[in-house]
């Protein structure tokens, strides 16, 4: 029989369906991802930025030629047109809340770059092999696309704040139309574009309102706007005020003696920043703060989104059959399998409710040290300004930039950012791991009635952890009542013989509580490294190596900055020598009008001081370049300057005016 004769007819049985095997075909989508992504905006997002980038290099060619270049930089090509600074970091009298709020601007664009599929609104889909070539571009498009919004501030004229007014405006309504068409996404969470670009549009809302209160007020009589620029001898008068004005003789407390109410208002008062009359925050700190609070609200939302929405999916996806996949590891939640579906269900939402809890706690702790900070900030920079070195260092050093000094400076604003978001991910993980533990094992058992498990173990193990604690209690008492005796106004160690003793017979029963307190000193430790890793003025390694700590030493660096660059003492004293300088006087008057200005008085020809304040004025002004970090490193030594009773070199100078040449060498290389 030849088997090519016959064919086998195989059918398979009806009751093997293999789509039932899979219970994902059965669940619908909570959502229909066409839905989201055929949404078009009128206004795409190529041509938007095409148009956008065009407008930009054209308004900053205008500014550039608009404002001489001989202004900017002498000697810099004949004064023809250049780039326009975008801020004056170490100035104080730039308008700080535009520089923050397109530096929040800019950091939106980031996380845009970072998380988006497109980095480049120019490029679609780009291919895989380049598509990390694209994100380095888009790293500096975005910079340079918002470049004229701060330079537009910087020229400080009506053209300026029209130009500005004009960026904000197209800025700020283009994204906003985009926001409110397609508000929906297809990645991790429908609206997850929407709340993304909440803070951009605010920050592109306050340009559109700033620039043009400027542009009507024409930059002159803008002063009580809030943020805004104070002109410089104004603020540096004032401060140089405060400074010398004699501080009324306080009665100091003792920490002890203080009440418990007045302990807690003092440490909530230690996480407050209230402003202090007579000092501006330095621009630099303000981005820094700015950039901080987005950075929290960009990762908070990114960490609810990716998580959050998933585990919603998967409470609401859980069936009936779940009962079966947890018997097979041997887990009977119940008999009833309604009753199971019920209790998974239940067990998901209280991990969903961990994770949401876990992302507050982390927020709360990050913006409380993030507070703290700017306290600890504003002592900090006092006390560099006075010389205090030993205060905020810990160790006498001399205040003077150095390379890397400055490369630290210059990334103080980005570290703060990045320090934040990584320690808002160990946070997280940390305190979803701890709120999990706590409810699995404390609370969800409490609410069901069954037995804790830390019961049954304090149960099994109840009479060495009593050993212990009555170990601990036996030394306390010895110590408190056997081994100290009051002798006079001091304690002595008494009755040595039986603390050698006890110390002998207890030994072998302090190893063991040496080993608990050795693993709280590593839990603690890691808490405590945790919770202040977003922090950059504490290190967390020991004093003796914590210049190997980068975050610490990137803020030292930036104190180090702003005390030798950008003290208002010594701008103070600067404007009022140049101030007496460009008055026309001979030298002698401007010798005693500097000397005069000292006590801030607003007429220098009509005023008439004795010697006492002249003599006072004159110790004042010895006190300020004695002590400020500032000029210490122009000042030359008394060997190097005076030979014999006279100054070298061939013009003999009088004493004011080498003090008043070297504060003036000091203002051209630093212009207030």
């Amino acid at each position: 029989m030849d088997p090519r004769n016959y064919s086998l007819d195989i059918h398979e049985p009806d009751f093997l369906d293999y789509s039932d095997w899979y219970i994902d075909d059965r669940m619908e989508p909570t959502s229909t991802p066409e839905d989201v992504t055929s949404c078009n905006s009128s206004i795409p997002g190529d041509l938007y930025h095409l148009c956008a980038a065009g407008v930009s290099l054209l308004a900053l060619v205008l500014l550039s030629f608009s404002v001489k270049r001989r202004r900017l930089c002498l000697g810099c090509c004949a004064g023809a047109p250049g780039l326009l600074h975008p801020v004056g970091f170490l100035e104080h009298d730039y308008h700080r809340g535009i520089a923050a709020s397109v530096f929040g601007v800019l950091f939106c664009s980031l996380c845009a770059v970072v998380l988006d599929d497109d980095p480049l609104p120019f490029i679609r889909n780009p291919p895989k092999e380049t598509k990390e070539y694209w994100k380095i571009t888009a790293l500096l498009y975005y910079p340079a696309l918002y470049y004229p919004l701060l330079a537009c501030a910087a020229v400080k004229s009506k053209l300026g704040y029209l130009l500005g007014s004009l960026l904000s405006w197209l800025h700020c309504s283009i994204s906003l139309c985009q926001d409110v068409e397609c508000p929906l996404t297809a990645k991790w969470y429908k609206y997850y574009s929407l709340l993304r670009s909440l803070p951009q549009l605010l920050s592109l809302a306050f340009l559109s309102l700033i620039y043009p209160l400027l542009l009507l007020r024409n930059g002159e009589t803008s002063r009580n706007l809030p943020w805004h620029r104070c002109p410089a001898n104004q603020y540096y008068t004032d401060y140089l005020k405060i400074i010398l004005k004699k501080n009324s003789p306080r009665n100091s407390v003792s920490t002890d003696q203080l009440s418990l109410r007045s302990r807690i208002e003092r440490l909530m008062r230690s996480y407050i920043y209230v402003p202090m009359k007579g000092f501006r925050i330095p621009t630099k700190l303000v981005i820094s703060l700015t950039v901080a609070i987005v950075s929290i609200y960009q990762f908070a939302l990114l960490l609810v989104v990716y998580a959050v929405p998933t585990l919603e999916k998967m409470r609401a996806g859980v069936q009936e059959q779940i009962s079966y996949v947890l018997e097979g590891f041997g887990v009977n939640l119940s008999e009833s399998r309604s009753e199971v579906l019920n209790i998974v269900k239940y067990y998901i939402w209280v991990v969903e409710v961990c994770y949401v809890s876990a992302v507050a706690v982390s927020c709360s702790f990050t913006l409380s040290m993030l507070m703290r900070s700017m306290v600890l900030h504003r002592e900090n920079l006092q006390a560099l300004r006075r010389g205090d070195t030993q205060k905020v260092f810990n160790l006498k050093r001399h205040i003077r930039p150095s390379h890397s000094a400055i490369v630290y400076w210059m990334s103080f604003t980005s570290y703060q950012a990045a320090f934040i978001c990584l320690g808002l991910l160990i946070q997280q993980v940390v305190f979803f791991t701890c709120f999990l533990l706590f409810t699995f094992l404390i609370v969800v058992p409490l609410l069901q009635g069954h037995k804790l498990l830390v019961f049954r173990v304090l149960e099994n193990m109840w009479p060495f952890w009593l050993t212990l604690i009555l170990v601990v209690l036996i030394q306390y008492l010895l110590a408190r009542f056997l081994f100290l005796q009051k002798g006079g106004k001091h304690l002595d160690i008494t009755n040595r013989r039986s603390l050698y003793i006890f110390t002998y017979l207890l030994f072998t029963f302090n190893v063991l509580i040496g080993v608990i307190a050795g693993v709280w000193r590593v839990v603690f430790t890691a808490l405590y490294n945790i919770v202040h890793f977003c922090r950059l003025d504490l290190s967390l390694i020991n004093r003796g190596a914590e210049f190997l700590d980068p975050g610490y030493r990137c803020y030292s660096s930036f104190l180090e900055v702003e005390a030798s660059q950008s003290n208002p003492v010594m701008k103070a004293f600067c404007f009022l020598i140049l101030q007496s300088q460009c008055s026309g006087r001979s030298c002698s008057d401007n010798g005693k009008s500097v000397e005069e200005g000292i006590q801030l008085v607003s007429d220098h020809q009509n005023a008439k001081t004795t010697k006492s304040k002249r003599a006072l004025a004159r110790w004042f002004l010895m006190y300020t370049l004695l002590n400020n970090p500032s000029l210490v490193n122009c000042r030359r030594s008394a060997t190097d300057v005076i030979t014999n009773g006279e100054l070298k070199g061939s013009s003999k100078l009088s004493t004011d005016s080498f003090v008043k040449s070297e504060l003036c060498e000091k203002a051209q290389s630093d212009p207030v």
